[in-house]
């Protein structure tokens, strides 16, 4: 089995180097580390729309670089701050999933940063 990982370099908020990769391939899966709305190392200004779009970008980043698509995603957790938010959430994931809905969870959670959402998931690509 071979194993490939993605950003093992990377930094967080206040340039903070952070200890994981945003991906590890292995076997055709691919697990995403948890994502939240970041830019350039720290979190975005804006409510549960933008966070949610921006999360969902980096994601999509991830998925790509690593060549595999929303229809690769088997399964998708979800944490928000803020459970007022779940509906506006839901809104604008069905706008990137809905044609291709994984499994997922949702759940409420403290985070450890300062931002209103972090999505992580797992797809699989059968390798030729």
């Amino acid at each position: 089995m071979s194993i490939k990982r993605y950003g093992t370099v990377q930094t967080g908020a206040g340039g903070k180097p952070l200890p994981f990769a945003r991906a590890v391939e292995a076997d055709g899966w691919l697990y995403v580390s948890g994502q939240v709305a970041m830019e350039n190392g720290e979190i975005i200004d804006g409510n549960i729309v933008a966070q949610t779009h921006k999360t969902i970008a980096n994601v999509l980043a991830i998925l790509d670089e690593a060549g595999y698509g929303v229809e690769d995603v088997v399964r998708v957790g979800v944490w928000l701050d803020d459970p007022r938010d779940f509906w506006t959430f839901n809104k604008i994931y069905q706008d990137y999933f809905g044609a291709h809905p994984p499994a997922r969870a949702c759940v409420q959670s403290s985070m450890m940063v300062d931002c209103k959402v972090e999505i992580d998931c797992v797809a699989y690509k059968k390798k030729s």
